[in-house]
């Protein structure tokens, strides 16, 4: 994570100084950065006055006590989604950064896709009516399981739900908000020790969410599909921009973040009285949008984009999802633990 979706973005904003990196064992990245300093204890980036903004991308059950030694340290702060393994744990750290004047935000990068900025317009325009139904996917074909993956191991902030779905749910409460309600399925498919399929429906009133990922789709399917009482928006194919970060691209250009016409969403719908059918061009996604919010929030003192109290909202999810599927039961949405 670290190197592949936030070490490039921090490298290419001006704004920006990459300063450190920790790295246990090996020093891989004064190969891509030959500037910056390679370090083997976190304290260190907590003992440096001149370091400002440190970036969490270690395993989950990491997350919390990191983030909270960072913050005591009089650092701002971003977290590797999930933002922690449990709500209390945010609620801490929220209050936390708040005592200190510290931005504290979390990289649900997905918010900045441009499959989902485009879905977001469609909803908000109303280009389908009243929407009654949205279903979001986020499926992989691995059938073989990675070796020695703290992902793959009961541990804290493991499984498909914590992994995957932080990212469905957060862009589902951006769209809608809180849930009335919440009913989850949760399954393990492969010979694995934790979750890797899950169908989360979150419910609305009149609108049913249903989010759904699993590790065995070799054939995948639509990864939006949203239905209205004027029309339908279907979308295949995913944001172009970690397949470019994986192949040791560097994001800029005026192409970068843009889908291939081919996996341009259909809209099937009619607007003020006439009817349309056909393709909608994705909107050209910015995974860069994020760290140009985080240095307003810390220098120009805007608004922060993803909020850790929606961050936390998500995690709220994920745990009313596990006692759902534990009871096998819908379940109310609390904000209470």
């Amino acid at each position: 994570s670290g190197q592949v979706f936030h070490a490039p973005f921090i490298y290419a904003n001006p704004n920006f100084k990459l300063s450190k990196i920790v790295e246990r064992n090996s020093d891989n990245s004064k190969k891509l950065y030959p500037d910056i300093e390679i370090v083997r204890d976190y304290q260190d980036l907590l003992n440096d006055v001149s370091i400002k903004l440190i970036v969490i991308t270690t395993p989950n059950y990491f997350h919390f006590e990191m983030a909270k030694e960072a913050l005591l340290a009089e650092k701002h702060v971003i977290i590797e989604k999930p933002f922690t393994t449990n709500s209390e744990q945010a609620d801490e750290l929220i209050n936390l950064s708040k005592e200190k004047s510290k931005i504290l935000s979390v990289f649900h990068n997905r918010r900045f896709d441009g499959d989902f900025q485009t879905v977001k317009k469609v909803v908000e325009n109303k280009l389908l009516g009243r929407l009654v139904e949205y279903e979001a996917h986020f499926d992989r074909f691995r059938n073989v399981l990675k070796y020695n993956a703290w992902r793959e191991k009961i541990l804290a902030g493991s499984g498909i739900l914590f992994d995957l779905g932080s990212h469905l749910i957060d862009q589902a409460l951006v769209l809608f908000g809180l849930p009335n309600f919440v009913t989850d399925d949760i399954r393990i498919q492969r010979e694995s020790e934790v979750d890797d399929y899950f169908e989360l429906i979150l419910d609305y009133g009149r609108l049913k969410v249903t989010l759904k990922a699993g590790m065995l789709v070799r054939e995948p399917g639509p990864r939006f599909i949203l239905h209205g009482t004027e029309g339908s928006f279907i979308k295949y194919g995913i944001d172009p921009q970690e397949d470019l970060l994986r192949q040791g691209v560097l994001p800029g250009g005026a192409d970068w973040g843009k889908e291939n016409e081919k996996n341009w969403g259909t809209l099937n719908t009619d607007i003020k009285g006439l009817h349309f059918s056909g393709k909608l061009e994705t909107i050209q996604g910015s995974y860069a949008a994020f760290y140009e919010n985080i240095y307003d929030a810390i220098v120009l003192h805007r608004n922060l984009v993803v909020k850790p109290e929606e961050a936390r909202n998500t995690i709220r999810v994920i745990e009313l999802a596990f006692e759902s599927n534990s009871k096998k039961k819908t379940l109310p949405f609390s904000e209470i633990t």
